[in-house]
């Protein structure tokens, strides 16, 4: 299986070991994710926003060419490229403001275009699924934000925005959302602890 992993967080993937003021725990989830599928006889493609410069800003030449059906920033050519030959796409970054950072927020407005990812014959009704491989998305996420008053207070709304508003609404349907949330309260066994799950559980991935 192809696996596509789009991070993002501003200290990039390199600051997945624990350096103070340099660490990253989305960046050690996402290492011990890549080394699970790796396990797991899996083929990995990462895009790391930060590393990649790319820009989240939908410019005027860009809206003017997804309203035709195209994309013309070659960064965003290449990026649909490998999400269309992507099996299974794995999301991770940090909530901030209970969302998605704007480099993830601009990944989905930029790259996921009318007319190539998807389709929509008229207004009001069923997208048409562009992306047959596609099996599946996950988001594996860290916030401060306890789980309980994310889910009950807020009302998850990262999932009404990733799963209901984007991938459900294109068709794909196997979602799963991977959270750690109050992570600077862990103990280092406990993040060890986190790792370690993470990796183990893509090792067993199909």
């Amino acid at each position: 299986m192809r696996v596509l992993i789009v991070f993002d967080h501003p200290y990039t993937r390199r600051a997945s070991e624990n350096v103070p003021h340099r660490r990253s725990f989305t960046a050690a989830l996402t290492a011990a994710t890549e080394r699970g599928l790796r396990t797991a006889g899996h083929e990995v493609d990462a895009i790391d926003l930060h590393e990649d410069g790319f820009n989240p800003v939908m410019s005027a030449q860009d809206l003017s060419a997804w309203r035709t059906k195209r994309a013309i920033d070659p960064q965003v050519l290449d990026y649909q490229q490998r999400v269309l030959a992507a099996d299974h796409i794995i999301f991770a970054f940090p909530i901030w403001w209970e969302a998605m950072p704007a480099l993830t927020k601009g990944f989905f407005d930029r790259v996921l275009t009318k007319g190539i990812v998807y389709d929509e014959p008229k207004p009001g009704q069923p997208f048409v699924n562009n992306l047959p491989r596609l099996a599946g998305v996950t988001l594996i996420t860290v916030m401060s934000t306890p789980a309980p008053i994310y889910r009950w207070w807020f009302g998850n709304p990262l999932t009404k925005i990733a799963f209901r508003g984007t991938f459900r609404k294109i068709g794909v349907r196997n979602l799963t959302w991977i959270n750690h949330s109050g992570v600077s309260d862990r103990s280092d066994r406990q993040r060890r602890d986190m790792l370690r799950t993470i990796e183990e559980r893509f090792a067993r991935f199909h």
